[in-house]
């Protein structure tokens, strides 16, 4: 591990991360062709909050948090925190004294594989997080580490500038040279779901909106009456079911 804090990252522009914010996790996950997730261990201690911003990135010592001191210096309004450990930790690294220095800079968040404290004062502040864990157990800080280095978090490798995007659905990673094409794609997608939302509200059905009767059809699903599948005539190879399991 190089024990360094990187000082002049690149960020996205303020208007395409509002922009990406406003499609939300969902959207954009679908838009990236379905990349980009951190995965389904990272939670959020809040509902109904959507945000994005740029990655700070913090690399730390399990069961410490000096790091996370030497990167609160390199926040700027509009990022977001994101944490991770050496190697796995769940311990209470951050708590509200941190998000009380943060919100006065202006970040809008903190993502992290590990644990959270003061809740309940996260919470009233509106300061959203997204963690492992919430844990009252406590660090030291005795260990360097990085900031602004590449780092893994979950199944994604996120790096200082990248945009960050986090609602109650989860949190994804767009990486900064991608930000254009995501948002060409994700305006895209939001305007077929709009069109379909419309459609839906008329009555349509999605079968037919997606066309997706052909593709039953070529599965070998077939529409039989209640008394044809009672008979046993419409059981496809003898399958019946509660013996389908794989």
């Amino acid at each position: 591990m190089k024990t360094v804090v990187v000082t002049d990252v690149a960020r996205a522009a303020a208007a395409d991360i509002e922009r990406l914010a406003a499609h939300g996790v969902a959207t954009v996950h679908e838009a990236m062709g379905r990349t980009g997730l951190v995965g389904v261990s990272l939670r959020p201690i809040q509902e109904g909050v959507r945000i994005a911003g740029s990655a700070v990135t913090v690399l730390c010592w399990p069961g410490d948090n000096l790091m996370i001191h030497a990167a609160v210096e390199q926040c700027r309004a509009g990022d977001v925190l994101v944490v991770t450990t050496a190697s796995p930790s769940l311990d209470g690294s951050f708590g509200e004294l941190f998000a009380t220095a943060l919100k006065h800079r202006g970040v809008r968040g903190l993502v992290t594989t590990g644990g959270v404290r003061d809740v309940a004062d996260l919470r009233a502040m509106v300061f959203p997080v997204w963690s492992a864990a919430v844990n009252a157990q406590g660090t030291v800080k005795a260990t360097a580490g990085a900031v602004n280095v590449p780092i893994p978090v979950g199944g994604t490798l996120v790096r200082a500038g990248d945009v960050i995007v986090a609602d109650d659905d989860g949190v994804l990673c767009v990486p900064r040279p991608d930000v254009q094409e995501v948002l060409g794609a994700a305006d895209a997608r939001a305007a077929k779901e709009a069109e379909s939302r419309a459609a839906y509200r008329r009555g349509e059905l999605s079968l037919d909106r997606n066309n997706l009767r052909g593709a039953l059809e070529n599965l070998g699903v077939r529409y039989v009456s209640s008394a044809e599948y009672g008979s046993g005539s419409g059981s496809a190879g003898g399958v019946e079911a509660g013996h389908g399991h794989g």
